[in-house]
């Protein structure tokens, strides 16, 4: 029998033992390759669901990469059009030119909102961006035996911030603990640990310098015990006032003066930008009990973070920022976005997917070592802007009545 036989029998017999229940998912031989594996489990899916796998096994990122660093059980690859808005003119210290912003949809009528913001935005000078970078957080639970215990460990913590930072410093050469923040209730206490971490967004470095610093010296010298390295007061993934006030990530924002020209293409006025951003944008989340100010900032981010490989799941933290929309003079509006808690990365987690990494050369987001961090501001200045040309648009389409209009054209299907 050849050696093509005999690997096809093998993989028939490994199929076969998937169906059935005899092997799982996760425990195929370990001198598989991640594509043969993907493989094998689509075969096994379709035979014991009866469905057809052939376009999920269609795909062009590198199997072995992807199965070993970004997700296990691999079977395939999902895809989501891409498309291009642009030009968007943006004026930052990092990102200072016009750009052509990738964005993974599925969502008709999004890019082409994005693009009208951003015509609108090139027609009033470019949008006026800045970004702070204000450091990854992680937030371990310590349990005391009451609230003298409470004391002594606060009053620890505090004396011993630099012996910690050591600790912290010496788990990654471009990991920085910038300070430990305490949070006490009773027999329970928070330390918030903030971190700078270079071009990559830290999530992972901070859980790794935190555990090293709990471990080999916080419960060491205290006796206090920590329940759980995160203890939601980081907040990682969800909404939070916390990451709102002293922001997580990066910390965002952009702003563009129209005038009555520029207005007058987005079939809008001063007046009527200023009422739907009061009534919707403020009384409208403030009646909902929101803790997003904006239109709709999680469809622009959501496709940003898609396309660069970002973590989608920091859009739910991401999307509760600001717009404001101000008078400006007699007939000009002052428009602006603000985003407290954006954790994004130039490199490390899905950046180095293919796809991603294309996207972003498309922005000229190209982390050097010689200055560790500013693609992950570029990133965001020209997220900023992007955000922006979004919340505009959408403005705009509320007081011309467009919006409905816009979706009947570009994102019904055949099937509405």
């Amino acid at each position: 029998m050849t050696d093509t036989a005999t690997s096809l029998t093998t993989h028939a017999a490994l199929v076969r033992e998937l169906v059935s229940g005899e092997r799982r998912f996760h425990a195929l031989p370990a001198d598989l390759s991640a594509e043969a594996a993907a493989a094998i489990r689509r075969a096994a899916l379709e035979e014991k669901l009866g469905i057809d796998l052939s376009t999920t096994g269609s795909y062009g990122l590198d199997a072995e990469s992807a199965a070993d660093r970004h997700c296990e059980n691999m079977i395939g690859a999902t895809q989501i059009p891409v498309g291009v808005a642009g030009p968007l003119p943006v004026r930052g210290e990092y990102a200072d030119g016009d750009f052509y912003v990738p964005l993974a949809t599925t969502e008709g009528a999004l890019i082409a909102s994005i693009n009208r913001g951003a015509s609108a935005i090139r027609a009033a000078g470019g949008a006026v961006v800045y970004v702070e970078d204000v450091g990854m957080t992680r937030a371990p639970v310590f349990k005391t035996t009451g609230l003298a215990e409470t004391r002594r460990f606060l009053a620890w913590v505090e004396a011993n911030e630099e012996a910690m930072r050591e600790v912290a410093d010496a788990t990654s050469r471009y990991l920085r603990l910038l300070d430990v923040r305490t949070y006490s209730i009773g027999t329970t206490v928070f330390l918030r640990f903030r971190f700078s971490s270079g071009d990559a967004m830290g999530m992972n470095m901070a859980t790794i310098a935190c555990d090293r610093v709990v471990r080999d010296l916080v419960e060491v010298e205290t006796g206090v015990r920590c329940i759980a390295l995160s203890g939601n007061y980081c907040v990682d993934k969800k909404p939070a006032a916390v990451n709102f006030q002293q922001g997580r990530g990066k910390r965002l924002q952009a702003e563009i003066v129209l005038g009555p020209e520029v207005l007058a293409k987005l079939k809008t006025t001063a007046v009527d930008l200023v009422e739907v951003q009061y009534r919707k944008n403020l009384l409208g989340s403030i009646a909902a009990g929101a803790t997003g100010y904006n239109a709709h900032f999680a469809n622009v981010l959501a496709a940003f973070f898609l396309a660069t490989g970002q973590d989608p799941a920091h859009v739910a933290e991401a999307a509760m920022g600001v717009t404001c929309i101000e008078p400006h003079g007699d007939d000009s509006v002052i428009v602006s976005v603000f985003l407290p808690d954006t954790p994004i990365a130039a490199i490390g987690g899905g950046t180095a997917l293919e796809t991603q990494r294309e996207a972003l050369s498309i922005l000229g987001v190209i982390p050097d070592p010689d200055r560790p961090g500013a693609a992950a501001l570029r990133l965001g200045e020209i997220l900023a802007a992007t955000v922006l040309a979004g919340e505009l648009s959408l403005m705009a389409a509320f007081t011309s009545q467009d919006l409905a209009g816009a979706h009947e054209r570009l994102g019904r299907s055949s099937a509405d």
